[in-house]
């Protein structure tokens, strides 16, 4: 799935409606690069590093020619004028950059479900869905109570319903009930 060069939308998260507060909505918030995102480089003119590249799991993107740059936690557009430096510091003298996100990486459904582990990120993919395609709650999930924590702040569990959106990196965590 790409993602047009520069800053990448992400989809608005809906409101909590199951008696647990909102989430707070990220509408027309720029994506945050992280380890796992897959993506296109494409440099004007200079096919020796125009290619697909992934972030490793520290953050760092290697690029034929540049050596590394850190990518994690940067927008798009950050990670263009990254790479702009690079290529303007001894390799060309106005290099023009588009990065377009090849696969974001993925989210994660984690307790009382069938099937738990990682799933590849779509756009709007709800927490709803998100559980189905981990195989569905088991007969000890307490599905009154789903918690989601965001990959841009994991010290903190937010309660959330099955309507709300997802973001690239999140962990669902689905609790077990007590009879």
């Amino acid at each position: 799935m790409a993602a047009a060069s520069g800053a990448a939308q992400l989809p608005p998260i809906a409101a909590s409606t199951a008696g647990s507060p909102p989430v707070a909505p990220v509408a027309n918030q720029a994506y945050h690069l992280g380890a796992g995102d897959k993506l296109r480089i494409t440099v004007s003119n200079e096919e020796e590093v125009t290619g697909e590249y992934e972030i490793d799991s520290s953050g760092n993107l290697s690029l034929k020619l540049l050596g590394t740059i850190p990518a994690a936690a940067k927008t798009l557009p950050e990670l263009t004028a990254a790479i702009e430096a690079k290529l303007r510091d001894g390799y060309l003298l106005n290099p023009r950059v588009a990065i377009d996100v090849m696969n974001y990486r993925p989210f994660y459904v984690m307790g009382e479900v069938n099937t738990p582990g990682s799933y590849p990120y779509v756009a709007g993919i709800t927490v709803l869905k998100a559980i189905a395609l981990a195989g569905g709650f088991t007969y000890r999930a307490k599905q009154s109570k789903i918690e989601l924590i965001r990959a841009n702040d994991p010290s903190k569990r937010i309660p959330v319903d099955q309507d709300t959106l997802l973001l690239p990196g999140d962990v669902i965590q689905i609790n077990e009930r007590f009879f």
